[in-house]
């Protein structure tokens, strides 16, 4: 029984949550900022996303699992259907579950929400399209993840759709200072995914998924990156000055600490050493995310 459910928790891979919430986090912190917050709302948008995250997660697990990209030559934690840990019969039946528990926690958010016909069928649409991009990012027989599209998919889906969906379930009416935020939580969001795909180019590469990194070639995917933190960095500014307050403008100081990751990338040439960067640029996204939200919160 323990063994099992460890293996449940390799294939739900818990440290991908915090980089998940923090687009809510950044929603939430709007809604704060312009009175319109509901704690309700907010607790049910947090739980939606842990549900669609770890449906993600279990997908990919058997995607990669079944198309041979998690091998032995792979680089980064060991997954649940590579290692033996659970059959793809298992992860199969833990994604039905998932997607059900999912649809029923987005009816409850959406439920909970004070939403208008034209809002409640938009975030409908957006939450069934989540339920389906969280299943087609490597299953399936053209998963867009393997064409190059992941990046494009996470910045959509933990920018846009995070934090002005996130919005939209307090308000109908998005503050345009809200784009900050958005751009923020895309751009960190995408930077986490291209270190993952710089991480793994070489076995990626060899087992036809052609990431935007296969697809550029890790130089290039080294400026793209740069170019990530940069754009994170100008949202991050506008929104903190145009939502907190001028004030606030101190929290940019935070971008400092990106200093050694961003020579660490850099200078990099043994890219397994990038599987602890994934990890400070998630949490980075996070705890900027919550200490923006607490600022909010507290004012």
């Amino acid at each position: 029984m323990k063994q099992t459910f460890i293996a449940w928790l390799i294939a739900a891979r818990l440290r991908t949550l915090p980089l998940s919430l923090s687009g809510i986090f950044f929603g939430a912190t709007v809604a704060l900022a312009i009175e319109k917050f509901d704690p309700s709302v907010f607790h049910w948008a947090l739980i939606v996303t842990i549900l669609l995250q770890v449906l993600s997660n279990f997908a990919n697990d058997l995607g990669d699992g079944l198309k041979g990209t998690d091998n032995e030559n792979r680089i980064g934690p060991k997954r649940a259907l590579q290692a033996g840990l659970l059959s793809a019969r298992e992860l199969k039946t833990g994604i039905v579950v998932l997607v059900i528990l999912t649809g029923l926690a987005i009816y409850q958010l959406l439920q909970g929400a004070n939403l208008n016909r034209t809002s409640y069928a938009v975030l409908a649409v957006l939450g069934a399209l989540s339920i389906v991009a969280a299943l087609t990012y490597t299953l399936g027989k053209k998963p867009y993840g393997y064409y190059g599209l992941g990046d494009f998919m996470v910045f959509f889906f933990f920018g846009g759709v995070a934090v002005l969906g996130t919005i939209v379930l307090f308000t109908p009416n998005i503050p345009f200072n809200a784009i900050g935020y958005t751009l923020t939580a895309g751009s960190l969001s995408t930077a986490v995914l291209n270190l993952n795909n710089m991480r793994d180019h070489q076995s990626d590469k060899a087992s036809g998924k052609n990431t935007l990194v296969v697809r550029m070639g890790v130089e290039r995917a080294k400026i793209y990156h740069f170019l990530l933190l940069i754009t994170a960095y100008i949202g991050f500014t506008f929104s903190t000055i145009a939502v907190l307050s001028p004030s606030s403008i101190f929290l940019v100081l935070a971008f400092i600490f990106l200093i050694p990751h961003i020579q660490k990338v850099r200078k990099v040439e043994d890219y397994r050493n990038l599987d602890g960067e994934l990890k400070k640029i998630a949490l980075f996204c996070f705890v900027l995310s919550v200490v923006s939200f607490t600022i909010a919160y507290l004012k």
